[in-house]
Order: C-alpha cells, then sequence, then structure tokens
C-alpha cells in the first residue's frame, strides 16, 4: 500500500475524538510511508488529517477544484496539490492515485465519496479495498442501514462484506495489506 485515499469532513465535527482520529491517521500514514491522498483543504478533519501527516514527515497530495480554491480553504503547504476544474475531475483523479479508500467521520461529501468509490468497486471499476474508520460509532448507524439494504436485497452481502469496518487505523491498514479483491471478470487493469 503506497498511498491511501481519505474521505473526511471539513468541519471538525461536534466530538473532540473526530479530530483527534484524523491526526493519529495522519501519524500512522507517515509512519507506515503511506502518501495520503485527499480533498486538500486545510479546513476541519480535512486540515487536521494533512497537518498530522506532514508534521511526521509524511507525502501528502490534495486535490480541489478551482472553486473551492478560490474560496480560501486550500492547503498552501501539501507536497502536491492538483487544481482541477470540478468535482468529478477531483475525484477521479482521488481514485487513481490511491490504492485503497477510507472514511473517517464527515457529512454529504464524504458520503458521497464514499458511495461512489464503492459502487465503483460494485461495478467492477477498480480492485482496491474500501474502509470505514467507525471513531466513537459515527457508523454505526450508516452500517445498520446497509445491513437493512442487505436484507432488503437492494445490496449484495459479498458487496457489503467488501467494507473494511474497525475502529483502529492500524488494524484497517492491516486488513487493506492483506486485501485480495474478489476475483470478478469486471475488474479494469489501471497499471
Amino acid at each position: 500500500m503506497k498511498s491511501i485515499c481519505i474521505y473526511c469532513g471539513s468541519s471538525p465535527g461536534a466530538d473532540p475524538s473526530y479530530i483527534e482520529a484524523a491526526k493519529t491517521v495522519g501519524r500512522v500514514l507517515a509512519e507506515r510511508k503511506i502518501e495520503l491522498v485527499y480533498g486538500g483543504a486545510n479546513v476541519g478533519l480535512m486540515g487536521a488529517l494533512a497537518e498530522s501527516v506532514l508534521a511526521h514527515d509524511g507525502e501528502v497530495t490534495g486535490i480541489m477544484p478551482e472553486f473551492l480554491v478560490s474560496k480560501e480553504v486550500a492547503h498552501q503547504s501539501l507536497t502536491r496539490l492538483h487544481v482541477v476544474k470540478s468535482m468529478h475531475e477531483r475525484k477521479r483523479l482521488m481514485a487513481e492515485l490511491a490504492d485503497g479508500f477510507v472514511a473517517l467521520p464527515g457529512g454529504m461529501g464524504t458520503l458521497e465519496e464514499l458511495f461512489e468509490i464503492l459502487t465503483w468497486a460494485q461495478l467492477g471499476l477498480h480492485p482496491k479495498p474500501c474502509g470505514l474508520l467507525n471513531v466513537n460509532g459515527y457508523f454505526d448507524h450508516l452500517i445498520k442501514f446497509l445491513e437493512c439494504s442487505v436484507e432488503q436485497r437492494f445490496v449484495h452481502q459479498e458487496h457489503f462484506k467488501a467494507i473494511h469496518v474497525d475502529t483502529d487505523v492500524e488494524k484497517l491498514i492491516a486488513r487493506f495489506d492483506a486485501y485480495e479483491a474478489p476475483h470478478n471478470s469486471k475488474w479494469i487493469d489501471r497499471e
């Protein structure tokens, strides 16, 4: 695992444990020499995550659309900052540059990015691991919703099981390192 894309909030959230988790994730990525790929912001969990990676001598690639750069939320001290034209281009480039995907607490944008990358995996557009870092039970209701979706036959069990969930970033990365994509003739070789 050379790089992981982290989806997370541009807000710090209500619980201080979210910021602490983002800082821990940043430290662990840097210590393991795993490059952070993220949305490029200097605010909220996103900013805390990037600052932590940089403070521990890690590498950070941010990807931000022009309209957000003009709102002065782009982090100016990253290893690399790609400025793109649209949110669609942002998500495409994040997917190309990452070897895996993790969601930390966040809002609608975080969930939208997570579900798009899960859908791409389901459709066979990438064979990369996807997971949730379930900080202080943040994703408990989402997991229950997905279990209901499986019960109601809108989500296949194998697609639900492909979402790695853990409360510990070290364990989640270990699961990513051991991950083997299911055999699927739809996988597209991107290398």
